[in-house]
């Protein structure tokens, strides 16, 4: 892409962003945009909507429409769009408490519809604009706001649960795998039916400093450290070996073609 297409798709006019130094959630939004314009998508014909929270503030950087909507609500208003308007394509940007909390039954249900649209959801594993609270996400241990002894309910795990409730494609990368993510959110923007990109990010000022990984840098090699192949981890369990509760599953985790909704005929 270059510099001329790639300033085209963002608003000048709103920069610098409100992201804190080393926060992840620019380099997923750039991966978007990179996968967006490849697949030769017009400004006019793309929407972004969100909801509430960091990732939420995505879409106000971006040229084309958009909705920036209420908290967990953003599937509810991107499924409203696509049936009113079937040629968009729709892309919501969410977070993982407003995904998996709050929004986490729209979650369920936009799955099961298998409405045509591409969800990516920046996991930063805690509630980072609204005061470092555990959110769904927050690893067992891990500190919080609202887990100052460390979180003790598991994890939502939200690729897998894309996949339970009948998502067409779902793929879980990291900000350090950047060409991977780009791929992936490329397959899902071209794969009908609802595609669900999960994308780990470091968040410094609201996780890391609680958790011992205050520098980014810290924070992206633990994410690539602790990130395991499906099929490494699929080799693993065949061989009947033990796998490190601290390890996180990355790759493609389902590419289907169940009928969806909001297909443009």
């Amino acid at each position: 892409m270059s510099t001329e297409t790639y300033e085209k798709w963002y608003r000048q006019d709103r920069l610098p962003h409100i992201y804190c130094t080393g926060c992840g959630n620019g380099t997923v939004m750039n991966c978007t945009i990179k996968a967006v314009d490849a697949m030769g998508w017009e400004i006019d014909d793309t929407i972004f909507i969100s909801g509430i929270g960091c990732s939420s503030r995505a879409p106000g950087y971006i040229t084309t429409d958009s909705l920036h909507t209420t908290h967990g609500r953003a599937l509810a208003f991107a499924t409203g769009v696509k049936m009113a308007n079937p040629d968009l394509h729709v892309v919501v940007f969410t977070g993982d408490g407003d995904l998996s909390a709050i929004g986490g039954n729209h979650f369920i249900h936009a799955c099961r519809r298998n409405i045509d649209m591409t969800v990516i959801c920046m996991n930063n594993m805690i509630y980072g604009m609204t005061g470092g609270q555990g959110s769904p996400c927050t690893p067992v241990g891990k500190i919080s706001t609202t887990t100052p002894y460390g979180a003790t309910e598991p994890v939502f795990d939200l690729a897998e649960l894309a996949v339970a409730a009948g998502a067409n494609y779902a793929a879980r990368w990291t900000s350090y795998h950047v060409a991977e993510l780009i791929k992936a959110i490329g397959a899902g923007l071209e794969t009908p039916g609802l595609s669900f990109i999960e994308a780990m990010v470091q968040c410094p000022t609201a996780y890391g400093r609680r958790n011992k990984l205050r520098q980014v840098g810290e924070q992206v090699e633990y994410m690539r450290s602790h990130a395991m192949l499906l099929a490494k981890k699929a080799r693993l369990e065949e061989q009947g070996k033990e796998i490190p509760e601290d390890m996180f599953t990355v790759g493609e985790f389902v590419r289907r073609y169940r009928p969806a909704m909001g297909v443009p005929k």
